[in-house]
C-alpha cells in the first residue's frame, strides 16, 4: 500500500492510497486538469482510481468530485447526510451522478475493493464529516482532517493506526492576533471547527500507540500557521512526553498546494 498527498489545505485537499491493482482518492478538492498532471509527474494513471472517499462537503474537499467521477466512471463513497451537503454546495458544479453515490454509515466497515475501509464521526461544522480507518491486509491508515476537537472514538482509531494523517490546522497565538474576524476565529477555534497544533500534540501524546510508524500533519493554515512552526510545537508536547519524532515514529508535514511525493505503507 502507497500513499500520496497532492493538496492539503484551504485551498484544495486530495489525498490517494493506492496498491498495486487498486486505488482509493480521499476527497477531490483540486481541480482535474491539476490532478492529471500530478498524476502525469508521479508516474501514476488516472485509471488507477477505482473509487472515491470523501470526508465532508465543504468545497475545498469536494469542489471537482462530480468531474472527476464524470470521466472515469467511478463511484464516491460517504454518508446520507454528506452526499446531500454536496448536492447542496453551489461550488460543486457538477455534481456526482445518481448511479455512482454509494452510502456509507458510521463505525460499519465495508470493502471497497481491495480495501476494509471504516468511517468514523469527526465533529466539524459541515452537514456531516467522517474520519477513515483504512485496511489493507494487516496495516492500518487513519485519516482524520477539519476536526474541532479529538474525542475518545477517534482516539481509538488512532490507538488502531500504523499510519496517520492528522490535522494541525493552526497556531492558538496566530489565530488569536490574527487579522480574521472575531467570529471566523471563534468558529475555527471551536469544538467544531478546526484542531490546532497544540491539540494535534496532546492528541498524539494521549492515543499514539507502540504501532504507529508514520504521522503526517495537514491541511494548515496559510495565514494562522507555518509548518516549521507546526513540527515544532508536536515535536515539543511530544519530547516532553518521553516520545522521540524520528525515533519512536515519523513525523512530516503535507504541502498546502503541492504533492508530497509518495510513501510506502509497509
Amino acid at each position: 500500500m502507497k500513499f500520496i498527498s497532492f493538496s492539503s489545505g484551504s485551498s484544495g485537499n486530495c489525498y490517494f492510497i493506492f496498491t498495486e491493482h487498486d486505488g482509493l482518492m480521499i476527497d477531490a478538492g483540486v481541480g482535474v486538469r491539476q490532478l492529471k498532471k500530478d498524476f502525469v509527474n508521479y508516474g501514476l494513471s488516472m485509471s488507477s482510481i477505482k473509487n472515491i472517499l470523501l470526508t465532508h462537503d465543504h468545497a475545498d474537499h469536494v469542489k471537482s468530485v462530480g468531474s472527476l467521477c464524470h470521466d472515469l466512471m467511478v463511484p464516491v463513497y460517504s454518508t446520507k447526510k454528506v452526499h446531500r451537503g454536496v448536492e447542496g454546495n453551489y461550488c460543486v458544479r457538477r455534481k456526482i451522478e445518481l448511479g455512482l453515490a454509494r452510502f456509507l454509515e458510521k463505525n460499519v466497515t465495508v470493502e471497497i475493493g481491495d480495501f476494509k475501509v471504516t468511517p468514523f464521526d469527526v465533529p466539524h461544522d459541515s452537514q456531516d464529516n467522517v474520519g477513515y480507518l483504512i485496511q489493507h491486509g494487516d496495516t492500518k491508515f487513519c485519516m482524520v482532517t477539519d476536526v474541532g476537537c479529538v474525542t475518545e472514538e477517534i482516539g481509538g482509531f488512532i490507538s488502531s493506526a500504523d499510519y496517520l494523517v492528522l490535522e494541525a490546522n493552526h497556531d492558538i497565538e496566530m489565530l488569536r492576533s490574527g487579522t480574521y474576524p472575531y467570529i471566523l476565529k471563534q468558529r475555527i477555534a471551536s469544538e467544531r471547527g478546526h484542531l490546532s497544533n497544540h491539540d494535534c500534540g496532546e492528541a498524539l501524546v494521549r492515543y499514539a500507540t507502540e504501532r504507529l510508524k508514520h504521522v503526517w500533519l495537514c491541511h494548515l493554515s496559510n495565514e494562522n500557521n507555518h509548518p516549521e512552526l507546526a513540527r515544532k510545537t508536536v515535536e515539543y508536547l511530544l519530547q516532553s512526553h518521553g516520545i522521540t519524532p524520528g525515533k519512536d515514529f515519523l513525523l512530516d508535514v503535507l504541502n498546502r498546494t503541492r504533492p508530497t511525493g509518495i510513501f510506502s505503507l509497509e
